[in-house]
C-alpha cells in the first residue's frame, strides 16, 4: 500500500536482519507511515528490492527524504571516514561480505544523508528514545535470534571503538560435561554466546527449532545459563543501569525469569544496589517497541532531538 505524502518532511528507514529486511517511512515524529518486508537474501537480490521501494514511494508522493536510516546486522564498517563506510565486513551470512547500503542510497538519493548503525545499536536508541529505557542513557540491548547481538549505550551514545562490540561472540563459562555434551555451533568460535543460544545453536543441539520447545524442555536451562552469563560480564564491564532482551528466542515462555535467577545467582552478590538485589524485574526487561524496534531505531538514527 502507498499512502499519498504532502511536501512535509519524511524519513526512510532499514532495518537489515538476518532473516529480513524492513523498510519504512516516517513522518517528522517518527511514526512509521509504511513498511515493507523483504525476505535476507543474497545482496544482489535484497538491494535493488530496498531502492526499489524508496523511490517508488518517493515517485508517488514526489518527495525526497530528509534522511534515510539504517541499522543493519554486521559486522558493519561504522567509520563515516572511511571509504567502506556501510559496508558488510567478515561475516557468517553466506554472500553478504563487502556488500554496501550507503552507495546505492546514495546514487538515488543525491545529498540526502545515510547513517548506517548496527541493528542492536538502532534498537538501543529507539528503546531509549521511546520505549523500555526512556530517560535512561546507560543501556544494553542484547537481541537473541538468528544470531545475538547488543548494542551497549554509554552516555546516550553507542559504543564505537575499533570496530563494535561483538558481544554475541564473548566467551561464556561452561561446566565440563556441558561442553562434553555440545561444542558449540558458531563457525567462529564455537561455543561463544551465539554459539549456545542463539536460534541456529539451539536447533543445532537439540534437533527442533527454538519455538517447537516447550518451556519445560531442558534446553532452556543452558540457554539461560549463556544468557545469563553474558548479563553479568555486561554488568561488570559497562555498569547499564536497564538490560533489554529481544529478539525471537527471548520471546520463549519462562525464559525471562531463568534469566533473572541465575543473574543474581552468580552475580554473588558482587554489585549491591537494589537494581539487581531487589529490582530485577524492572532491571532486565523486554522491549517496549517489541518487533518496531529494529526499525524505529533506524528512524531515530536521522531524525533530529525533540
Amino acid at each position: 500500500m502507498v499512502y499519498l505524502m504532502s511536501t512535509s518532511i519524511r524519513y526512510g528507514a532499514i532495518e537489515a536482519g538476518g532473516t529480513k529486511v524492513i523498510c519504512g517511512w516516517a513522518d517528522e515524529k517518527g511514526e512509521l507511515l509504511e513498511t515493507t518486508r523483504i525476505d535476507t537474501g543474497l545482496p544482489e537480490e535484497v538491494i535493488p528490492e530496498v531502492t526499489q521501494f524508496f523511490l517508488s514511494v518517493s515517485e508517488s508522493g514526489t518527495i525526497a527524504p530528509a534522511g534515510i536510516g539504517v541499522g543493519t546486522f554486521g559486522p558493519v564498517e561504522l567509520d563515516a571516514d572511511n571509504a567502506s563506510y556501510g559496508s558488510i565486513l567478515r561475516t557468517p551470512k553466506p554472500g553478504w561480505e563487502g556488500a554496501n547500503w550507503v552507495a546505492p542510497l546514495k546514487t538515488l538519493f543525491p545529498g540526502v544523508p545515510v547513517v548506517v548503525e548496527t541493528d542492536v545499536n538502532a534498537a538501543a536508541i529507539a528503546e531509549m528514545r521511546w520505549g523500555a529505557a526512556r530517560w535512561i542513557e546507560d543501556l544494553v540491548y542484547i537481541t537473541i535470534g538468528t544470531g545475538i547481538g547488543a548494542g551497549i549505550i554509554t552516555n546516550g551514545k553507542p559504543i564505537h571503538g575499533l570496530t563494535h562490540p561483538e558481544v554475541g561472540h564473548m566467551h561464556i563459562p561452561r561446566t565440563e560435561e556441558d561442553r562434553k555434551a555440545f561444542a558449540g555451533h558458531c563457525p567462529f568460535h564455537g561455543d561463544c554466546l551465539e554459539g549456545l543460544a542463539a536460534g541456529p545453536a539451539i536447533e543445532a543441539r537439540w534437533s527442533e527449532p527454538a519455538e517447537s520447545l516447550p518451556s519445560s524442555h531442558r534446553a532452556w536451562g543452558p540457554v539461560a545459563d549463556a544468557i545469563a552469563w553474558a548479563c553479568v560480564n555486561l554488568i561488570f564491564t559497562v555498569s547499564p543501569r536497564r538490560i533489554i532482551i529481544g529478539g525471537g528466542v527471548s520471546q520463549a515462555p519462562g525464559l525471562f525469569p531463568k534469566i533473572r535467577e541465575r543473574v543474581v545467582k552468580n552475580m554473588a552478590g558482587y554489585v549491591d544496589r537494589p537494581e539487581v538485589t531487589d529490582y530485577i524485574d524492572e532491571y532486565i526487561v523486554p522491549p517496549e517497541l517489541g518487533q518496531e524496534a529494529g526499525i524505529k531505531g533506524a528512524i531515530a538514527l536521522v531524525l533530529p532531538e525533540e
